[in-house]
């Protein structure tokens, strides 16, 4: 199966955790599918969540740092709008590799539409390379690390967390499809075995070689 392998890079990246509001903002340690729906969409120039094209994804960083973020909190006159200093997280060194069969995907993310975020508005992405690649798929995996898996269907040790598939266009945007899903960073060790549908690739990143597998992402 011939498939698109794209690797997006950025200084930094941050994912929020959904219905958190505090003093202080976490980020999830890997891309939820509503930030990969978001970048597709921004790339294409309106609104997409696939049902039926293959998306596979595996999220890299070189570390998380803390930065202090100015806020301006609403009230109900303009008099009421006053500014307070929060703490954020977020990642940095970011490399994200998404792999898809759409052609589509892959020619809109080659030239996107509007700018490519990693999250909020200052983590500005890029597409560093575009490779056309032959895969064998199988059903079994052995090596899935820096993705997120369905806690319904895979269970394995790591945090579990409510997210969103995708947003939909109205004003408000309402949160589509929202289950729990493992989240599983890369910690340079191997990855966790699941019985899915998939392939194997390996890779070379800024000099140093990666192998991991790469699970394709269930929408339904």
């Amino acid at each position: 199966m011939k498939i698109y392998r794209i690797h997006i890079t950025s200084w930094t990246a941050s994912f929020r955790y959904p219905n958190m509001i505090s003093g202080f903002q976490p980020t999830l340690p890997v891309p939820p599918m509503s930030t990969i729906h978001g970048l597709i969409s921004a790339a294409m120039g309106r609104p997409f969540a696939t049902t039926k094209d293959k998306i596979g994804f595996v999220f890299l960083s070189g570390g998380k740092a803390v930065d202090l973020e100015t806020i301006y909190q609403m009230g109900r006159k303009l008099t009421d709008i006053k500014s307070n200093v929060i703490r954020r997280e977020f990642l940095y060194d970011v490399e994200l590799v998404l792999y898809t069969n759409s052609n589509e995907i892959a020619k809109a993310l080659w030239k996107p539409y509007y700018p490519l975020l990693l999250g909020r508005s200052g983590d500005l992405a890029h597409v560093y390379r575009i490779d056309e690649i032959d895969i064998e798929q199988v059903y079994e995996l052995s090596d899935i690390k820096g993705t997120i898996l369905p806690f319904a269907k895979y269970q394995v040790p790591a945090m579990i967390q409510a997210l969103p598939v995708s947003f939909t266009n109205e004003m408000p945007r309402k949160n589509v499809g929202t289950r729990p899903y493992c989240l599983v960073p890369v910690k340079g060790g191997e990855g966790y075995p699941v019985q899915a549908a998939g392939f194997h690739d390996s890779l070379t990143l800024d000099g140093k070689k990666y192998e991991w597998d790469v699970y394709w992402q269930e929408m339904d």
